[in-house]
């Protein structure tokens, strides 16, 4: 069974040049090189690759699902230091690097979104950031532009996207390739349901504290 060719995201649009890379990044799973490109994909999406990579880590934990949350360790650790090189390009070089980006993808709208959320809790919009349609890019190179606390920013990086990683490669080592049909039409609701509870979580604990 090929599952590469079968991994379909509902939120990734695959048209053209976007569908090219789609298929480029999938060709990983079949090497044996599939973690280091899941690591680099994972870095790289953080700050300015199209690709999320929920695709590749998909497609090596249906291959292998045994290893599923050993790629979502390795899925997580490439996407909050990518997202650290999003946050420099933002603090540094928004004008020349960041802005440009945005434009790339037509986000600029979102990111004043985005920074709006930053100014209310930085916290909170970086660690529900992982669950969101809006490309995790705009959450990181925001977060420079608005100078957010560093380690807060590390923090809720770390929550938000291992969280996003870990509930997909917890459901493949379950379930096997027959979740797979669940994530595509349950991913967004499994998001929600996430960020509800890490929201609820965070609420609480500044009620009690």
């Amino acid at each position: 069974m090929n599952h590469t060719e079968q991994i379909e995201l509902p939120h990734v649009k695959k048209a053209g040049l976007h569908r090219r890379l789609y298929e480029w990044t999938l060709h990983w799973a079949h090497t044996p090189y599939g973690s280091i490109a899941l690591f680099a994909l994972a870095f790289c999406e953080s700050s300015f690759f199209p690709i999320p990579p929920d695709v590749l880590l998909m497609a090596l934990a249906f291959s292998l699902p045994k290893k599923s949350f050993k790629y979502a360790a390795i899925c997580s650790v490439g996407s909050v230091l990518g997202g650290c090189f999003g946050y420099f390009i933002g603090y540094q070089f928004f004008e020349h690097i960041g802005l440009p980006i945005l434009n790339l993808y037509g986000v600029t709208d979102k990111f004043n979104y985005v920074k709006d959320k930053y100014n209310a809790n930085a916290f909170a919009a970086v660690a529900i950031a992982g669950f969101t349609p809006i490309p995790y890019k705009v959450f990181t190179i925001a977060a420079g532009v608005c100078k957010i606390n560093f380690w807060t920013f590390i923090i809720a990086s770390a929550v938000s996207r291992s969280g996003r990683f870990f509930i997909v490669a917890g459901l493949v080592y379950l379930f096997g390739p027959k979740i797979k049909s669940f994530i595509d039409k349950y991913f967004n609701v499994i998001s929600i349901a996430f960020v509800v509870i890490l929201v609820g979580s965070f609420i609480l604990i500044k009620l009690f504290k």
